[in-house]
C-alpha cells in the first residue's frame, strides 16, 4: 500500500514537473519569436521628400530592434525634434515595417526680424526660404505658449489671421494689431476675446470707418480715431 502510494506521489510529481517544463519552454519559445521580429523598413509619408528623407534618417536607429519591444513615445520624442509636424500617426505592419503618416503643420505668421523662419499653427519656428505666402508678420520676443494662448483667443473671435497683417507682443503679455484694413488695435492683457469682438463690430460699423485706431487697453475705456 505504502509503495502503491509513492509510486503516485512520483508520478505526479513527474507530470508537474512536465507541465511546468513546457509551459516555460512554450513561453522562451514566444519570447524569442517576439525579439526576433525586428524592424526592417519604416516609410514615412505627408511632408516633402526630402523632409521625409531627413526624418527617416533620425529613425534609423530603430532598424532592427525589435517591432514589440519599440515604444511609441520613443518614436514620439524623436518626431518632436521636428518642428514642422503638427500631427502624426504611428501603425506597426507586423512582421517588421513601422508606417508613419505626418501631417504639416500650417504656416501662420513670419517672424519680423527673419522672414526665413515661419510660425506653425503648432506656435513652433519653422526655417523654410522658399516660402513666399503671404502671411502677417509678428514683431517681439515671443514664446510659443505666448502665441498659442493668442491664437486660441483670435480663434474664438470674430477675426481670422486672414484679417491680419502685423502682430506685435510686448514683455508685459500684451499685443497689438495692425489689420488688413491698416486699422491698429491696442490690446489688453485680459479678456482678449471680448475686446477683439468689440473692435470688429466697430471696425464694421459706418460710423468707425473712417478710424484706424482703436485702444482698449484700459477696462471700461474706449479710444478711437
Amino acid at each position: 500500500m505504502h509503495q502503491s502510494t509513492g509510486k503516485k506521489n512520483k508520478i505526479l510529481i513527474y507530470l508537474l514537473f512536465l507541465f511546468i517544463l513546457s509551459t516555460t519552454s512554450a513561453k522562451f519559445i514566444n519570447d524569442q519569436k517576439k525579439l526576433s521580429l525586428s524592424i526592417s523598413k519604416i516609410n514615412i509619408t505627408g511632408l516633402s521628400e526630402k523632409k521625409n528623407s531627413e526624418i527617416l534618417n533620425n529613425l534609423n536607429n530603430l532598424l532592427y530592434k525589435s517591432i514589440f519591444v519599440i515604444s511609441e513615445d520613443e518614436i514620439r520624442k524623436i518626431l518632436e525634434k521636428h518642428n514642422i509636424i503638427q500631427e502624426f500617426n504611428i501603425k506597426k505592419n507586423y512582421p517588421s515595417t513601422l508606417n508613419i503618416e505626418i501631417k504639416p503643420t500650417k504656416f501662420i505668421a513670419r517672424v519680423s526680424n527673419n522672414s526665413q523662419y515661419l510660425v506653425g499653427a503648432n506656435g513652433k519656428l519653422i526655417e523654410d526660404k522658399s516660402n513666399n505666402e503671404l502671411l502677417p508678420y509678428i514683431f517681439g520676443e515671443f514664446n510659443s505658449h505666448d502665441f498659442l494662448s493668442f491664437k486660441k483667443n483670435i480663434e474664438k473671435s470674430m477675426f481670422s489671421f486672414s484679417n491680419l497683417k502685423e502682430l506685435s507682443f510686448f514683455p508685459s503679455g500684451r499685443w497689438d494689431i495692425l489689420t488688413d484694413k491698416e486699422i491698429l488695435i491696442k490690446l489688453p492683457q485680459k479678456h482678449i476675446v471680448a475686446s477683439l469682438n468689440l473692435s470688429k463690430r466697430l471696425i464694421n460699423d459706418d460710423n468707425f470707418k473712417d478710424y484706424k485706431f482703436i485702444d482698449l487697453r484700459i477696462k471700461n475705456h474706449l479710444v478711437a480715431k
